[in-house]
């Protein structure tokens, strides 16, 4: 009778050693579990900041690439490699406009700047424009810290109007990165300032295929077509007629143009005191979107998607206020004696 009650301990001692056993190897079953997934999910996670474009950090970073589907017109499916890019405030270039200029010397830096003074249209230049562009004081200085560039009604090469045209054409040629520029615009009917940009291999394929990037134009708000505010500004991205054939065409919100020569999507936006007060026009440019801001407010996105040419190659700058042509239908309100277009500085950044 006395063994009973140890029999029973006995018994009890080896069902918990048993369970314990058991739960040894369930618990480290469960863990090994636990360690392999977590292991999956961080070699499978991104960093947030390879996607973040605001960060601007810099340049291209070839260790993140975003792979793009794209199916051609014989329904085979290709892959292009996009490399991912953040903008930096690396300032590669600029100009301030710091140094008044003077008679008898350039109106704006030789090493800059080229100032357009030879018609490349029999004796005119392109889009039915009015002027005659020259490097005279009365159409170009810098004062007071400001590039001046002035179009007045006078006689002058069989024109009724001069005005002035700068560009950096084999002076700074860049691809890829953030422009801006801060300017006053010119206050009469049927004038057109434009910030802009063009295919550095324009002599060789010639335009539109080099493309063209309009950050700023204004002055069309006379046309019936358009909206008559004067606040009407616009920005443009222009390729050749087989370029982007598959997406520009349904970009939200935007004006699709096939003319048959070119392609082209603008975008429109109404500011403030287009006259009164000093705007920043700039281009965020990228290998896979373009993207357009007015005062810092981005306002137009164009998509590359899986094509490049012509935008994955350098680009010059230019600036000028051209009178009339087809941007106004070729109206100048009558009275003009002269208007200029203030620029406060222009910056490129990387």
């Amino acid at each position: 009778m006395e063994l009973f009650p140890l029999k029973k301990v006995l018994l009890k001692i080896i069902n918990i050693i048993s369970f314990e056993s058991k739960f040894k190897v369930y618990m480290k079953s469960y863990l090994t579990s636990v360690f392999f997934f977590l292991s999956l999910l961080i070699s499978c996670g991104g960093s947030k900041t390879n996607l973040n474009d605001s960060l601007l950090t810099g340049a291209v970073n070839q260790n993140n690439i975003n792979t793009q589907v794209s199916t051609n017109n014989q329904g085979n499916t290709s892959t292009t490699q996009t490399p991912s890019y953040s903008f930096g405030n690396e300032l590669v270039w600029s100009d301030e406009f710091d140094e008044d200029s003077s008679f008898g010397t350039p109106a704006v830096s030789p090493d800059k700047w080229n100032i357009e003074t030879v018609a490349p249209d029999n004796g005119s230049w392109y889009n039915g424009e009015l002027q005659y562009y020259t490097d005279k004081q009365d159409n170009i200085k810098v004062e007071d810290g400001l590039l001046k560039i002035t179009a007045k009604r006078e006689d002058f090469q069989g024109k009724l109007y001069t005005s002035a045209r700068i560009n950096t054409q084999d002076k700074f040629e860049f691809t890829y990165g953030r422009v801006e520029m801060r300017a006053k615009l010119p206050n009469w009917e049927g004038m057109w300032p434009a910030f802009w940009m063009l295919g550095a291999n324009i002599d060789d394929i010639s335009w539109p295929n080099c493309g063209e990037l309009d950050i700023l134009e204004h002055g069309d708000y006379v046309k019936d077509s358009t909206n008559n505010d004067p606040g009407l500004i616009s920005s443009a991205v222009h390729y050749g007629p087989v370029d982007y054939s598959r997406q520009t065409t349904s970009v939200p919100g935007k004006i699709f143009y096939d003319t048959g020569q070119e392609r082209f999507v603008r975008a429109e936006k109404i500011i403030d005191n287009p006259f009164e007060d000093y705007h920043t026009y700039a281009i965020q440019w990228a290998p896979d979107k373009i993207q357009f801001f007015i005062d810092e407010e981005m306002y137009f996105e164009f998509p590359m998607q899986s094509q490049h040419s012509p935008f994955d190659k350098p680009f010059f700058l230019l600036l000028n206020l051209a009178v009339g042509g087809h941007w106004t239908d070729g109206y100048v309100a009558p009275g003009f004696t002269s208007a200029t277009y203030e620029i406060d500085y222009v910056r490129v950044y990387q």
